[in-house]
């Protein structure tokens, strides 16, 4: 029996043509089609931009193959990996490793580094707190989960149900509800930094170990 799921897409200016991964390389996950689970989350992605469009979508998961990636230090090593923040230590192990951590899937599923988790994020990939730190805040927030599809099978799997325009009304209260929730994120960092500066390890020891 096939597996379906209603998940949701945010974009800019709207889709044209057939799905494909074609998204920006340097996301969550790499280039691929991004779907979330919580209507809110690509809203507040897609809110400065005047014709952007809420997609409502049917996916069939079955005959994909799918890695999910818990929540943990391996998803953030993969965000780091796939947002260019790995660089600095090109061919090295870690580097390889999460290089081919999704070779051969065809979806990943995984938790989204929304509005406050992104703050998080950044401060890690930027040395100011360590891994304990991170993997302490992700307890604290509510993350949703994203599906991406990064093959051309997989998007073949995708049906547009509803596409909903946001008016300028919509756009001006999404755009408040992210900056609400950078600022809780940032408040969230400072409290994190404080209780946790002594444990863990930073974002560059971390790569230097695993070289």
């Amino acid at each position: 029996m096939e597996k379906v799921i209603t998940l949701y897409h945010g974009s800019k200016s709207g889709i044209s043509g057939a799905i494909a991964p074609n998204s920006r390389t340097h996301c969550d996950f790499g280039k691929g089609f991004y779907m979330g689970t919580d209507r809110t989350q690509p809203l507040t992605l897609i809110c400065n931009y005047p014709h952007a469009k809420l997609y409502t979508l049917n996916v069939a998961l079955s005959e994909l193959k799918i890695l999910d990636v818990e929540i943990g230090l391996d998803w953030a090593l993969l965000i780091a990996y796939h947002r260019g923040k790995m660089e600095s230590v090109k061919l090295s192990s870690i580097y390889d490793r999460f290089a081919n951590f999704d070779k051969d899937y065809d979806m990943i599923v995984g938790y989204i580094a929304n509005d406050r988790m992104f703050v998080i994020l950044d401060r890690f990939f930027h040395g100011e707190i360590t891994d304990v730190a991170l993997i302490n805040s992700l307890s604290a927030l509510k993350l949703g989960r994203q599906y991406v599809a990064i093959t051309q099978k997989a998007c073949q799997k995708i049906d547009i149900l509803a596409v909903q325009e946001l008016t300028e009304s919509d756009r001006k209260k999404l755009k408040q509800e992210s900056e609400a929730n950078r600022s809780k994120g940032i408040m969230m960092a400072d409290e994190i930094c404080r209780k946790y500066r002594r444990e863990g390890r930073f974002f560059d020891e971390i790569l230097k170990a695993g070289e």
